[in-house]
């Protein structure tokens, strides 16, 4: 297979009896919105419902779904809901799957149940879970699911590995292959042997960092960083962090502790989920470390900790409100503000600009580029291809990631004997069909996004963001004129309005000749004319001008009205 991904449309062929059946429905070509469709035998099985979160150019827009349209009306052919682990980008949609059908099983382990069930209790649904651990082997439909420990940024996380009669596969999720986690949970190397000497027909592996060398840094080599830093500030210290990297909120309460701070959790999210990782016992609090926000400012600032989200530069998360200083939480000289997350692709001018805010506000800023304060919970190129060589798997389709990782990941999987044309690179929405062994890409089916924008969902399209984008980019512009239809002279206006364009709308006077001219020669030109193609004369003869006179493309709402 090539390198380049699908772009020609394709209807898939119908599904032959004995044949497995693969369709992202997001997480390729995007660090996000994870959700794969397995069918066999009528059945479905979902691994991952993720969300993506927006980049600068989809304005006002909330939150990214996957688009369900290709399962909508084949809810009740699915037997589960795979959940590998409790991070936004593979569970953050599952409310939404869940208002199309409630009792949809949803199958993962003990915290990643907890994360989503919190969730959803938000949205006022009430789950049918099935809790399971690594080791464990459950019959959903045609689908045999064996359940394999990995190692990633949260505790819990889980690969699973699908048997069906078409062949089997192993979906990673996200991992990592940390040898000395926190917790001591590391991935299961000997399940990954076992299960490649029963035959992995397909490997969807975690692209994520397939396009770093070498190998992750160990977890554990954060902690004394944080306790050095800590160490070193006089003031207060801010954390910003993932609200769910309950390994990192812990390495903060240990070095707080050895240093004598308390700890406040800021952000809803954060103190949610880190009471539920407490309740747990997958989070272990010193005795006293723990204090409410409210009563952060009877301590004095050198025994402060404030443990906070966004560390990805959202515009309404806890960080970004204190470098805009519009948080109850003033960031001020002398405070250390740490971020302890990487990147994620498409958000690195937000995050700059959250860290801009802070250092004017005199801030010290220490992030990933100045500091070890951050190491990633994905496989680096050397991971990957110990697991290519321990699985030896027959076929590979990597996911997870941008377009540049998938190639990476398609380029390790060839390095290490897979046939190229049993590597599949694909984007969102290509059918792949897996049967005696081969698995190979049938067809495409219509994928797009899906935008939730406050209390709506999939109303908002393309067009309408485009739209936002002039708004925002270009102004506005309004003209209102009035036709006498008899005798097919201006009567009123033309009136022009301008937002975002020019301070005084003088500037349109040299035009409202011209407006006016050509709209006069319209109606006397066609005695059948509309008031819609009327307004496109006007639309036609302002956009004209300002391109020229000021090279411009603001939105243009022209109103005409017959008298």
């Amino acid at each position: 297979m090539s390198e380049s991904t699908i772009s020609q449309l394709r209807t898939p062929p119908e599904l032959a009896d004995g044949t497995l059946r693969i369709v992202p429905l997001g997480g390729l070509g995007e660090i996000g919105r994870n959700m794969a469709v397995f069918e066999i035998d009528s059945k479905l099985l979902i691994v991952d419902c993720g969300v993506l979160f927006p980049e600068e150019y989809q304005p006002g827009v909330d939150l990214i779904l996957p688009d369900f349209s290709y399962i909508e009306d084949r809810l009740d052919d699915i037997v589960g809901v795979v959940l590998t682990h409790g991070h936004e980008d593979h569970i953050g949609a599952v409310p939404y799957l869940l208002r199309l059908r409630e009792d949809l099983p949803l199958i993962g382990s003990q915290l990643t149940l907890a994360l989503v069930e919190a969730k959803l209790a938000e949205h006022r649904i009430r789950p049918y879970t099935i809790t399971v651990t690594e080791g464990q082997v459950e019959q959903f439909g045609p689908f045999g699911c064996e359940f394999v420990a990995v190692n990633h940024s949260i505790p819990d996380a889980l690969a699973v590995f699908i048997r069906t009669a078409a062949g089997n596969v192993l979906h990673t999720g996200d991992f990592k292959m940390d040898q000395l986690p926190l917790d001591g949970r590391i991935t299961d190397l000997r399940a990954f042997a076992r299960l490649g000497e029963e035959g992995v027909d397909l490997f969807m592996a975690d692209s994520t960092n397939a396009d770093v060398p070498g190998f992750t840094t160990a977890e554990k080599e954060i902690g004394p960083v944080l306790e050095r830093l800590f160490g070193q500030v006089e003031k207060r210290i801010i954390v910003a962090s993932f609200s769910s990297h309950i390994h990192r909120v812990q390495q903060v309460l240990d070095a707080a502790a050895a240093h004598n701070r308390h700890v406040a959790f800021v952000g809803r999210s954060m103190v949610r989920n880190m009471a539920i990782a407490e309740k747990l016992g997958y989070l272990n609090v010193p005795a006293g470390t723990i204090v409410d926000l409210k009563n952060v400012e009877e301590l004095p600032d050198d025994r402060v900790v404030l443990m906070s989200t966004g560390s990805q530069g959202e515009p309404m998360a806890a960080l970004s409100r204190m470098a805009n200083g519009d948080h109850r939480i003033q960031v001020g000289a002398g405070d250390t503000v740490i971020l302890a997350s990487s990147l994620i692709p498409g958000n690195e001018n937000a995050v700059f600009r959250v860290i801009n805010g802070l250092l004017k506000l005199g801030a010290d800023v220490i992030h990933k580029g100045n500091a070890k304060v951050h190491v990633s919970g994905h496989a680096a190129a050397g991971e990957l291809l110990y697991c290519y060589n321990i699985l030896k798997p027959r076929n590979a389709m990597p996911v997870h990631g941008e377009t540049r990782h998938l190639i990476a990941n398609g380029k390790l999987a060839r390095a290490t004997g897979i046939p190229a044309e049993n590597v599949l690179l694909g984007d969102d929405g290509t059918v792949v069909d897996l049967a005696d062994g081969r698995a190979r890409i049938v067809g495409q089916i219509e994928c797009g996004f899906v935008y939730v924008d406050g209390s709506s969902v999939g109303e908002i399209t393309d067009a309408d963001l485009k739209d936002r984008r002039i708004l925002g980019e270009e102004g506005f512009i309004s003209v209102i004129c009035v036709v006498n239809r008899s005798t097919g002279k201006i009567v009123s206006g033309p009136e022009i309005h301008a937002r975002g364009f020019a301070e005084d709308d003088s500037v349109f006077d040299n035009i409202k000749p011209q407006i006016i001219a050509s709209l006069e020669e319209a109606v006397v030109s066609s005695k059948d004319h509309t008031t819609y193609q009327l307004q496109q004369v006007v639309r036609r003869v302002i956009g004209s001008w300002v391109n020229k006179r000021h090279r411009r493309r603001p939105m243009i709402v022209p109103v005409v009205l017959e008298a």
